[in-house]
């Protein structure tokens, strides 16, 4: 099998580009490209994608090059290399095996849950589709009570009326900020971001994130909005410590690689709250990284064909929530994650199903 560097070479060659045109087509640094025709460099998912579709080449054999140069160059200078290779080897057979969808790490408890949770789901979905007027009163009902309990939980004072009137009339509170109007404003044209998203072909992917991130911080920080930070931060409060700034790329990378690795064998309300959970803990924003992973979570379940979840802003319930991330944060504990995750989307379908 060819190394990637020669496929990308060969692949360029054969179409008769020069780097430079490459560079100018795909946005990427002419330098780049030569490092990584060189093999002195590996391009990230993104850019392994957008060469792909330059080149026309098939993506899964890219992929399968470019995993096996990462692979590579983990062990290749190890002297256990052969004992890592064969012991990847046996764990790759087990997680495509049916094995690995019974959530052997899940407590009972959970899992009778989310066997719960499954039957609403059938039930809701039992009354779909609604009709149009009042499919849009259930979505804008829902709708405002989330974006009000979202920004409550990150100090935000409108009350859950003075937010509809902010929201449908476009009326300005006395007494409240600037900003508490926007974040009102912004989360709730994000909500219908992520519920079109949903139903659009497209996946969660870094574009889609910076897009939801965009509209959360629109006009409130237009130089951070849509864009990773690039200063150290400390959560307030906190025992974790989120990442240097200089790890981000790479880590981001890894979170949209994990989502997609998981998605079609963990369970979808798991795979929400760990992707919430994860991109809170990375912290990859300046501000908004709170209300953009909740968003991210609620894409997660309306894609699968949930309802969405809201988690509750009050002092009792913020203090349980940042308790619980905590504890798969600096304990590596996410079982009660989990749990706080999957009592709001039994919440959030009961509620769904007493107004059909």
């Amino acid at each position: 099998m060819k190394t990637l560097n020669l496929l990308l070479k060969e692949a360029r060659k054969a179409r008769g580009l020069r780097l430079r045109e490459v560079a100018q087509e795909a946005g990427i640094d002419q330098a780049l490209l030569s490092k990584f025709e060189s093999g002195k460099r590996l391009p990230t998912e993104e850019q392994l994608q957008l060469l792909a579709g330059i080149y026309s080449l098939d993506a899964r054999q890219l992929r399968t090059a470019w995993l096996a140069e990462k692979v590579l160059s983990l062990v290749q200078y190890e002297d256990v290399a052969a004992e890592v290779l064969a012991f990847a080897e046996s764990r790759i057979e087990y997680l495509r095996s049916s094995r690995a969808l019974e959530l052997p790490g899940v407590p009972a408890r959970l899992q009778r849950k989310l066997a719960a949770i499954d039957e609403l789901k059938a039930r809701w979905q039992s009354h779909q589709p609604l009709n149009r007027l009042q499919l849009e009163r259930m979505q804008d009902f829902f709708r405002i009570g989330y974006t009000f309990e979202s920004n409550r939980i990150e100090g935000n004072t409108l009350t859950l009326q003075e937010t509809a009137l902010v929201v449908n009339e476009g009326l300005t509170i006395g007494g409240k900020s600037m900003q508490e109007h926007l974040e009102a404003i912004n989360h709730a044209e994000a909500v219908d971001f992520i519920t079109a998203l949903a139903t659009s072909g497209e996946d969660l992917s870094r574009r889609s994130l910076l897009e939801l991130h965009s509209i959360i911080l629109r006009g409130i920080d237009r130089e951070n909005a849509g864009r990773y930070r690039k200063v150290p931060v400390r959560i307030s409060g906190s025992r974790h410590e989120p990442p240097q700034p200089w790890q981000l790329d790479k880590l981001m990378e890894d979170y949209f690689h994990h989502y997609l690795r998981q998605k079609g064998s963990l369970h979808p309300v798991l795979l929400a709250a760990e992707m919430h959970e994860r991109l809170v803990s990375i912290h990859p924003f300046i501000d908004g990284n709170g209300r953009t992973a909740r968003l991210v979570m609620n894409l997660i379940l309306l894609r699968n064909g949930y309802t969405i979840a809201n988690l509750k802003g009050d002092n009792a319930s913020r203090m349980a929530y940042y308790q619980a991330l905590e504890k798969v944060q600096v304990d590596n504990e996410p079982a009660v994650f989990y749990q706080l995750v999957a009592d709001a989307v039994v919440s959030s379908l009961h509620a769904h199903l007493d107004l059909v």
